[in-house]
């Protein structure tokens, strides 16, 4: 699918679209609430969808609507198709005016992304809040028509070629024969990471204060690599060097960043950069990923910080003399690469 020329699309203030305001919540402990029912709650997570367990107590909204928390960063956006259970801090996203008929669920699906993009220039964290007053005001581009407004048979349109693409992928993926011998981790090992590890944090820095410009600035985002957009250094400023891994001391997102790029620095929401000479692009993909899963337990309320990372334990494979397989690490996601661009090559 080309990618979208948004030369012509018009400013739309959130509130103005929808009224936002807490979603119904009950006033129960977490052990009290997930009873392993089968309503879903919606918490203050940036993960599956924001829903963080079951429960049988009634439900509280409707569903078809747009939550986000208002505890910390933009990245707890989702859409809700069904109905679920509040909770505190979530906010529910309530259509209104002129256009509140007019939100499917393909709309919303496109509002969301359009949404967080918005949201995520501003750097929420846990000092400044991605609250409802805030996000009211905020103004996201949408297309429009030859009248001015909003152009929804081309969002519908859009999101349904996404969709029809994202779902013909898989299909040609899962018929796939693979080539890559699934990983054994009988055999792999507990390392610290303070002992694998250099861990740094970046200068002071805000995104805010840049211009645009082609240097990736990685923030504390659970998407796009970390990569809150795009900015012109200062003239004699020095950027932090590629090669190395980041991660979010908000949720413990991890990606590896092989060229160099300005890293958020300065706040409690500060990345945490990883480095070790033995890394490549692709073992450093491989540990990335290793590290992802591993601290997926932090969030805005028990935030990651340098002494936290350093003690944790991550499992990696090994060689002979039990130090990390960086050679098998390197080769074994070469090959996924290798097969998933000829998969890619056979789709188009």
């Amino acid at each position: 699918m080309a990618k979208i020329d948004i030369e012509n699309w018009k400013a739309f203030k959130v509130g103005d679209l929808f009224d936002i305001h807490p979603t119904k919540a009950y006033g129960m402990t977490n052990a009290q609430l997930m009873d392993d029912g089968e309503n879903p709650v919606v918490v203050n997570s940036s993960f599956n969808n924001g829903i963080g367990g079951y429960t049988t107590q009634p439900i509280t909204e409707q569903g078809g609507i747009i939550t986000f928390s208002d505890t910390t960063t933009a990245d707890a956006l989702f859409y809700q198709p069904s109905d679920f259970v509040g909770y505190p801090h979530v906010q529910g996203m309530y259509p209104i005016g002129e256009y509140a008929e007019k939100w499917t669920k393909l709309r919303c699906m496109f509002f969301v992304t359009a949404f967080k993009r918005a949201a995520v220039l501003h750097e929420f964290d846990y000092a400044y809040k991605f609250t409802r007053e805030i996000a009211a005001q905020l103004e996201v581009t949408l297309p429009v028509d030859a009248s001015g407004e909003p152009d929804w048979v081309y969002i519908d349109s859009y999101i349904s070629q996404v969709m029809s693409d994202a779902e013909a992928s898989l299909d040609a993926l899962g018929q796939a024969d693979s080539g890559v011998t699934a990983v054994d981790v009988n055999e792999w090992q507990e390392f610290v990471i303070g002992d694998l590890f250099e861990i740094t944090r970046p200068v002071s820095r805000s995104m805010m204060k840049y211009e645009d410009g082609d240097v990736p600035f990685v923030a504390s985002g659970n998407f796009n690599n970390g990569v809150a957009g795009y900015c012109r250094p200062r003239d004699d400023e020095e950027l932090d060097t590629g090669m190395c891994i980041t991660v979010s001391p908000l949720d413990g997102s991890s990606f590896f960043q092989k060229e160099p790029f300005l890293g958020r620095g300065g706040a409690g929401s500060a990345i945490l950069m990883l480095r070790n000479n033995n890394f490549s692009e692709m073992n450093g993909l491989f540990i990335a990923s290793v590290i992802r899963n591993t601290l997926t337990k932090y969030s805005y309320a028990d935030q990651l910080n340098s002494k936290k990372i350093a003690n944790e334990v991550i499992m990696l494979p090994v060689d002979s003399g039990g130090d990390p397989d960086w050679d098998y690490m390197d080769v074994y996601v070469s090959r996924l690469v290798k097969e998933m661009r000829a998969r890619v090559d056979n789709l188009i």
